[in-house]
């Protein structure tokens, strides 16, 4: 048993030579062009960054080991009605386009709470948008390292902590090296590999089920291909609108991301800026299929040899399931479990470096440059390469209690997340979409927000209060041998007794009964937390704003907020055929102008300019009226 999921040398070599050259990436860029010694060339990359490389690292920082392991364990045990997410991601993305990227790339921010300084005047609430991003992150890199530990584990027996503070401590040293540059390059790499471990996978593993139909009609006959379920019962795990819209709410989170408006901001030009989201798009829903199909593949080809490995106890965590199929297709192949650890762990190493590199420029940026006014361009640099060892640290002690919570990773981090996410996702659609929102209606919303939804989910997390949902009727299990009956892990590290009942097969009998009164919140899917905490921001950002005045002082900038009656005219002017004016439009002079809203005298007088100069500069540095573009 032991020998059969063993590494070979050449795994072990795979394995390493990719860690080695993302390191090998992080040295380059420390020691050329400006060396990282300034915080525009370390945090943004000089804003001389290409739009492709841009949008392969955007698209890897989001997918991680929960994609790798996550997506396909989810398929595995529930069946595919995830796809209906890619929806959900896919929306998200292409507004961003179209309303957040035209608002955002033109005011040059290096911090994405920057944004909320400008736009409520307001130190309190860029330091709220702070803390929420630091504890997003920290937590979302947690979960993230916990994805290759327990494959590491489950086919070399290698321990968890082990595999946490490996992962950790690559990411930690080439994000600290090279900056954004080498975390961007990096990710390009990391991103051909994540790709070739995920193909061989499916290519293989669809071959030894007996090829695509085979795979296809078995996925059919074991009920793996349940895309649509319109129920709308809002405790229902997956539904089709929990799915789109719970995603849809959730991806929002993702655009206001740091990491997002970090890598928009690198890119020298509005156009480049766009092209990378036009890029992120379809790229990102193509690699979560590809994810989606692995779990089918498996689950064809343990039908296929007759042998769960999850019925039969060979493993016991769902999120396992793909490498421990890996060790059995690629038995005979040396280097191609070593392939598939290394693409594992380059999507992992991708998403850990990306967070590192927006905590250092949130610490810096947010928290201590407004305290250190006089501190030096060198000595901030360190400040931040610094900042980038003690946040990965942090995550590695996450990643250690993320380890005590059971279900796949896809549930285990929107779970968690929701309690950051939501309510500041909230707080950025109330500042850019509501412009009667006013300070103190945005601290209130965002701080009752987050504490219901720290509540609800800790309850959905450890309580197991949410309503159970039997697993799909398993493989079989005719054909495992006596040896396979016994877990490896159980013979290698005595994880199967410490975590006994934490992955145990929900059966239909295990579901508990209808819960009724005010309870029922405590059951609702874990996708709809995310729009929960949005809707108490938005809600209660309302009623506060409302009974301070709303914005009466006069004090809104309107190039900090999407005005939706001129998005909707627009709309309506090109529905209509309206011609615009083409000569009057310029691509960064005025917010409407970049929309393509017909401009002219009454325009330009009412919204300011949103061109900047060469020089870095933060939002709230930017002054509240412009002259006229004389371009």
């Amino acid at each position: 048993m032991a020998s059969r999921h063993s590494f070979h040398i050449v795994d072990y070599v795979v394995f390493g030579a990719t860690i080695l050259i993302s390191l090998g990436i992080g040295l380059y860029f420390a020691m050329s062009g400006g060396r990282q010694r300034t915080t525009s060339e370390f945090l943004v990359g000089g804003r001389a960054m290409k739009f492709l490389p841009v949008a392969v690292s955007l698209m890897v920082s989001f997918e991680s080991s929960i994609m790798m392991l996550g997506y396909p364990a989810e398929v595995y045990v529930y069946g595919a009605q995830l796809f209906i997410a890619l929806f959900g991601f896919m929306a998200a993305f292409l507004i961003c386009r179209v309303l957040m990227i035209p608002l955002i790339h033109p005011l040059k921010l290096t911090s994405a709470y920057e944004y909320l300084d400008g736009r409520f005047k307001s130190r309190t609430i860029r330091q709220l948008g702070t803390t929420l991003g630091v504890l997003s992150y920290v937590f979302y890199m947690g979960v993230v390292m916990f994805g290759p530990a327990i494959a590491l584990e489950a086919v070399t027996g290698f321990p968890q902590t082990g595999s946490i503070f490996l992962v950790a401590a690559a990411a930690i040293v080439y994000t600290a090296m090279g900056g954004l540059k080498a975390v961007i390059w990096t990710d390009v790499f990391q991103a051909v590999v994540m790709f070739a471990g995920m193909l061989s996978v499916i290519i293989k593993g669809t071959i030894d089920a007996g090829g695509i139909k085979a795979v296809w009609t078995t996925a059919a006959k074991g009920g793996r291909l349940n895309f649509f379920n319109f129920d709308m019962d809002p405790t229902v795990r997956h539904t089709f609108w929990g799915l789109f819209l719970g995603t849809f709410a959730r991806s929002s989170g993702l655009i206001f991301n740091q990491s997002t408006i970090q890598r928009v901001c690198s890119t020298p030009t509005l156009a480049a800026a766009k092209k990378v989201m036009l890029i992120v798009s379809p790229a990102f829903w193509i690699t979560l299929t590809v994810a989606m199909i692995e779990g089918i593949v498996a689950y064809a080809y343990y039908v296929n040899v007759r042998c769960d490995p999850l019925e039969s106890g060979q493993i016991h965590n769902p999120n396992q399931i793909i490498p421990y199929m890996v060790m059995d297709i690629f038995r005979g192949f040396p280097g191609m479990p070593g392939l598939f650890l290394a693409a594992l762990f380059s999507a992992s190493l991708s998403t850990i470096s990306s967070g590192l590199s927006s905590l250092s420029a949130m610490t810096w940026e947010d928290i201590l440059k407004p305290r250190l006014p006089n501190v030096s361009d060198v000595t901030a640099t360190v400040i931040a390469k610094v900042s980038v060892v003690v946040f990965g640290l942090l995550a590695c002690g996450v990643a250690i209690l993320i380890s005590l919570i059971g279900g796949t990773l896809t549930q285990i981090a929107t779970t968690i997340l929701s309690a950051f996410n939501g309510p500041l996702c909230g707080l950025f659609l109330l500042a850019s979409l509501c412009p009667w929102a006013n300070a103190k209606g945005a601290i209130t919303a965002t701080v009752v927000s987050t504490a219901l939804m720290m509540w609800l989910c800790a309850v959905a997390t450890f309580s197991g209060a949410t309503r159970p949902t039997p697993w799909l009727a398993p493989a079989p299990t005719d054909q495992c041998s006596v040896d396979n009956m016994t877990s490896l892990i159980t013979n290698t590290t005595g994880l199967l007794t410490s975590t006994a009942g934490l992955y145990d097969v929900t059966t239909a009998a295990d579901v508990a009964e209808p819960v009724t009164g005010f309870d029922v919140i405590y059951t609702l899917s874990y996708l709809w937390l995310s729009v929960l905490g949005i809707a108490f921001v938005l809600i209660v950002g309302f009623f506060v704003s409302w009974a301070t005045g709303f914005n009466r002082d006069g004090s809104l900038d309107p190039r900090y907020v999407i005005f939706l009656s001129d998005v909707l005219r627009n709309m309506l002017n090109c529905w209509k055929k309206t011609k615009i004016d083409e000569k009057a439009v310029t691509q960064d002079s005025t917010y409407k102008t970049v929309i393509g809203i017909e401009t002219g005298p009454t325009a330009e007088t009412e919204l300011p300019l949103l061109a900047t100069s060469g020089k870095d500069r933060s939002a709230s540095d930017v002054p509240s009226h412009t002259k006229k573009d004389e371009t």
